[in-house]
């Protein structure tokens, strides 16, 4: 069949949107008309290069649809099914995912270069072969994936929202709730606040945080992360030092989560001073591949027993967290409306990868019906 997508030909390129030829699903894979896709600043980090990716390349991991058809040997769905995307398959029954470590599957790992696991591609365009965004390219409006990939959600709640969970709700809240661990009472900051991190805000509050300091330099963002449960907010990571210090005591937080769009290795010695003794620093944002050097005191590490730890999808697991998430949003504890600033058409998505830059989204999304 054809349908329209939008692919990145070469770096530090627009994304261009154009007509491509998509292939039936094989075994194991499905076929998805996708309803809305949410725009990621990891899919910028295709685009700058900071995450490496085979170009060209069909972006978009944030994404939510219906079910048309289904490839041999698929069991856990059938058309007219409502499902999202986990931007990390998980299979369910490899040493992780037994383990409870779903987030980091063995089998979806393959998955993540961008084409099927016999190897080959079931997008084309110009007459070639098209890789896709963590095998998902929902910069489209219909896609081929693995059935890994793919979780079934209740047909009343809205795609367009629940598309969210797909990346970085459940990143940003599994960063809170699992990766930091959280814990009542506990004062704990919140450096960057786009989808990622207004969503670590809403899981830090939703876990009893007493105080959550947001910082970000862009004053709508900061506006908006009260609405989700921010009891300071601040511009700078110096100025969140003496505001910290002074609203814990001295204490600082127990828990400092690292949202910002594009981390930066000297950043780390001044982010580390936020958390207090035994206190932790989750590094859940994306720096730039080519970095291997970070600056901290080592003094610091050791004689305040701190830690640095690194998480992908906040240590969560898909199938189990996805649909847990969406209970908490049909209760009014999750606000995920309040998440979409602005959606966009598919022809407009450079205008909304140029609003998400210029700092006024906390989420774009783009519709297709």
């Amino acid at each position: 069949m054809q349908t329209e997508a939008a692919i990145l030909w070469e770096l530090n390129s627009p994304w261009s949107v154009e007509t491509i030829e998509l292939d039936p699903p094989k075994a194991g894979e499905i076929l998805v008309e996708l309803t809305a896709s949410g725009m990621c600043h990891s899919d910028e980090h295709l685009v700058t290069g900071d995450l490496p990716g085979a170009l060209p390349m069909i972006g978009g991991h944030e994404g939510a649809g219906v079910v048309l058809e289904v490839g041999e040997g698929v069991t856990r769905l059938a058309p007219g099914d409502h499902v999202v995307f986990s931007f990390v398959p998980a299979c369910g029954h490899c040493p992780p995912c037994a383990s409870g470590h779903s987030n980091l599957c063995d089998n979806g790992a393959g998955l993540l270069i961008g084409a099927q696991l016999d190897g080959t591609t079931r997008h084309h365009a110009k007459g070639q072969d098209i890789w896709t965004m963590v095998c998902l390219g929902t910069f489209s409006k219909h896609t081929v994936v693995n059935e890994m990939s793919c979780v079934k959600v209740e047909d009343d709640i809205p795609l367009e929202l629940a598309c969210l969970v797909g990346c970085g709700v459940t990143t940003g809240w599994g960063s809170s709730v699992y990766a930091a661990d959280v814990q009542p009472g506990d004062n704990v900051a919140v450096i960057g606040i786009g989808g990622i991190g207004a969503s670590a805000v809403q899981g830090a509050r939703l876990a009893g945080a007493r105080n959550i300091f947001a910082i970000d330099p862009v004053e709508f963002k900061r506006e908006q992360a009260e609405k989700f449960g921010a009891t300071h907010t601040i511009p700078s990571i110096g100025e969140a030092l003496e505001l910290i210090n002074e609203v814990t005591w001295g204490r600082m937080c127990e828990k400092v989560i690292c949202c910002m769009g594009v981390g930066q290795g000297d950043q780390m010695a001044s982010i580390m001073m936020l958390c207090g003794k035994l206190g932790t620093v989750v590094a859940t944002n994306i720096h730039s591949a080519a970095e291997t050097e970070i600056t901290i005191s080592m003094v610091d590490l050791t004689l305040s027993q701190k830690k640095l730890v690194g998480t992908i999808f906040g240590n969560a697991n898909p199938h189990a967290d996805i649909p847990k998430l969406m209970h908490l949003y049909r209760s009014g504890q999750l606000d995920l409306a309040g998440m979409v600033t602005r959606e966009y058409d598919l022809k407009d998505i450079n205008q909304g990868y140029q609003d998400m830059r210029d700092g006024k989204n906390i989420r774009g999304v783009l519709r297709y019906k």
